[in-house]
């Protein structure tokens, strides 16, 4: 009977030390919250994966939005006033975006490893377009659904999937330094 108890007794305190525990290690400020700290292992994995699955579920099957001229220059100019300062310009990076965490993803510069893929040209426009409606916690990026029209969203959306491809002039313009 007393080995029994002490049984219960020892798995009741092992399962009340490990929360204490958790507790303890938030409470005096030891986890990594600045963006300089290592992150904890896993931890990207902890958005990118569900975040992954929603957008798979969730995500507009192609753009209402013709590319044309049009589109792509309204496309910049929302691109310039509401997401350069983040993720740069065609000859500019941002300056803060590489003291981010994570990195926030310079949207005109060539990919290392993809030399073909510029920014999230790779990526189905459906896909940037439910990033830029919905935004991604933990990252940084904001939701512009109360923002931005409708149709802003598609046009950057479908502006940043053409980053390869020739531009127009006035879309250039607006994507350039000044």
């Amino acid at each position: 009977m007393k080995r029994t108890t002490a049984v219960v007794l020892s798995f009741v305190l092992g399962l009340l030390v490990i929360p204490v525990g958790v507790f303890l290690y938030f409470e005096f400020g030891h986890p990594p919250v600045a963006v300089a700290d290592v992150p904890f292992p896993f931890e990207s994995n902890v958005v990118k994966i569900p975040l992954s699955a929603r957008i798979g579920r969730e995500m507009p099957a192609k753009s209402p939005l013709a590319v044309n001229d049009a589109n792509l220059i309204a496309g910049a100019q929302v691109y310039r006033e509401q997401c350069s300062s983040c993720h740069g310009l065609k000859d500019k990076p941002s300056a803060f975006a590489a003291y981010t965490f994570p990195k926030t993803p310079q949207l005109w510069a060539r990919h290392k490893n993809k030399p073909g893929v510029v920014g999230v040209s790779d990526d189905p426009v459906g896909e940037t377009y439910w990033k830029v409606k919905n935004g991604i916690r933990l990252s940084g990026m904001p939701s512009y659904q109360t923002l931005l029209t409708d149709e802003q969203i598609w046009q950057v959306s479908t502006l940043l999937s053409q980053a390869t491809s020739p531009l127009p002039a006035a879309a250039v313009d607006s994507l350039t330094a000044q």
